[in-house]
């Protein structure tokens, strides 16, 4: 190694550390101009001018009754003089406005320091107050500490320390407040998407829930929805995109309007969510969503659903039997390549069913079957309207406006009619075996059951000519096996034929010299509305509905 080098800087080295060592000091930067005095020493600053001269709000009090010892110019600007030695509850009002009293006594009983952020004072300003356990020297007459320094004893006091955060509060108080505008925004934008007036069946009673999900502007995917498809029969949606925030919802959007769509063509489930799959994967292939598309016939007494990935439909039946759906009977939407099957669960009068999301069940320290089961508890004991039932389900699984995922419930019952009410909701079916001495059979039948409902001779009319048409319009173009069927309810008069071809009737012009093609525009002008449908089991049914005159 080269001493040479290094040797010559040993001695000023030395000075160095021994000047370091003597003053105390920091040496002067070598191209500045060394000190001409003595350097001044922390430990000879006076303590009183250095928290005269700080911006923050000081202030010492002593003793178990807060005796004032000092204050500084800050705080003496903030709120005024106050006397020395005067007690902190009488002369400090400030203090019990912010609520700070008993912490001074719990500061000196735990001998610990203590921290109350953003405090806002009535004038307008925020501290941000810092309450310190401290020693104060007294003298004999209980004063604070003279400048000569000459004391007797010290008392346990707090050194309070207020910083001025008005601008960081207020910074806070403007972002809360675009964050809260944000989330209203969102939480509108997602409910404007939702149904804003369920659908009411004339044989079903519903009722929907939507609790949204977090604090945040990110709005999720989850909707319901209900629609009648005539001829007595209402399709039944709830479904969940993965994901949240805007896309989400804009998919859900979607969704939600090609669900109506489909559902129009009277599809079987497993159709309708085939068709959303393919559509699905076409919005955005990234995202998937779960579904579940339900139909009910209140002629058969059940649920025929189609499940994609999402969780299982609940019944409670009449005697308060839970019933759980089979698995999801295809994989969630947007996946492509599967096909989807239609299952059923029973739904006899009397019954309740329950379609939810999985925010509803799902929590992050539990397993979702812990979920389902609570949930399966609820619903047993959960009676009264749809809308009651909705609330105590909520409030059974834990569901708050801080709940941290979006929930969607959907509730239907099928009411058990009794009295009074059973006689608005009446059935009639006639098969039509034979030839063509079925339609003046059938015409008759139709006749007598109108009769003792007791309808209007108008809309009796109607009905007798509606069902020889449709009857007529079976016999010609259908197969064996047929059917007519005459149901009432509170609200309408509806006429359905089913037979065993699937060939669906449409409404076309008949030529002035055609035999045929009026059948369907008669039914087109007479009934309020009409359709067609293929059944489960091959073949068809065709209907229309008559509005009821209001009672």
């Amino acid at each position: 190694m080269n001493f040479t080098r290094w040797s010559p800087r040993f001695p000023g080295t030395q000075r160095r550390t021994t000047r370091r060592a003597d003053t105390g000091a920091v040496p002067a930067a070598r191209a500045g101009t060394a000190p001409t005095g003595p350097a001044l020493r922390l430990e000879d600053l006076p303590v009183r001018a250095v928290l005269d001269r700080v911006p923050a709000l000081v202030a010492v009090l002593q003793g178990p009754a807060h005796h004032i010892a000092y204050v500084n110019d800050a705080y003496t600007e903030a709120f005024g003089a106050r006397p020395v030695g005067g007690p902190a509850d009488e002369t400090m009002p400030e203090l019990e406005e912010l609520g700070l009293l008993p912490l001074l006594d719990q500061v000196l009983r735990s001998g610990r320091p203590r921290t109350v952020k953003s405090r806002r004072l009535p004038g307008g300003r925020s501290y941000t107050f810092t309450c310190t356990p401290v020693a104060v020297p007294v003298t004999g007459d209980g004063g604070a500490r003279p400048e000569d320094g000459t004391t007797q004893s010290a008392e346990s006091g707090v050194l309070v320390f207020a910083a001025d955060v008005t601008d960081q509060a207020d910074a806070a108080e403007r972002l809360r407040a675009s964050e809260r505008r944000q989330r209203e925004t969102a939480v509108t934008l997602q409910r404007s998407l939702l149904p804003q007036e369920l659908e009411q069946p004339d044989d079903l009673r519903i009722a929907a829930t939507y609790q949204p999900g977090g604090a945040d502007a990110a709005v999720g995917g989850d909707w319901y929805d209900v629609i009648t498809l005539g001829g007595g029969r209402t399709a039944l949606v709830i479904g969940d995109v993965m994901g949240r925030g805007v896309r989400a919802a804009a998919v859900m959007g979607q969704l939600r309007t090609a669900v109506r769509a489909y559902a129009r063509l009277d599809l079987p489930p497993h159709e309708v969510l085939q068709l959303l799959d393919g559509l699905a994967t076409e919005i955005d292939p990234s995202q998937i969503a779960t579904c579940v598309y339900a139909v009910h016939d209140p002629n058969e007494g059940r649920l025929v659903y189609a499940s994609a990935g999402h969780l299982p439909i609940l019944v409670r039946d009449e005697h308060g039997t839970i019933h759980r759906a089979p698995e999801p009977t295809g994989p969630p939407l947007g996946t492509g390549g599967w096909l989807h099957t239609s299952d059923t669960i029973p739904l006899a009068p009397g019954s309740t069913a329950v379609l939810y999301t999985d925010g509803l069940v799902e929590r992050r320290d539990a397993d979702i079957d812990e979920g389902l089961h609570l949930l399966e508890a609820a619903l047993a004991g959960a009676t009264g309207s749809p809308k009651v039932v909705c609330d105590r389900l909520m409030r059974a699984l834990g569901v708050t406006e801080t709940h941290d995922d979006d929930v969607a419930v959907l509730v239907l019952q099928h009411p058990a009619r009794t009295g009074g009410d059973a006689e608005l909701f009446r059935n009639a079916a006639l098969d039509l075996l034979g030839g063509v001495e079925a339609a003046p059979r059938a015409r008759a039948f139709a006749s007598g059951v109108l009769t003792s409902w007791r309808f209007p001779s108008d809309l009796h009319d109607l009905g007798v000519l509606a069902a020889s048409e449709l009857v007529a319009n079976s016999l010609q173009h259908g197969t064996p096996p047929m059917r007519l069927r005459l149901r009432r309810t509170d609200r309408r008069l509806i006429i359905e034929v089913t037979d065993g071809d699937d060939h669906l009737p449409r409404r076309r012009r008949a030529e002035a010299g055609d035999e045929a093609g009026r059948g369907i525009a008669i039914i087109a002008t007479i009934a309020s509305s009409w359709g067609s449908r293929r059944t489960p089991g091959g073949g068809k049914s065709v209907w229309c509905e008559f509005a009821l005159p209001a009672a």
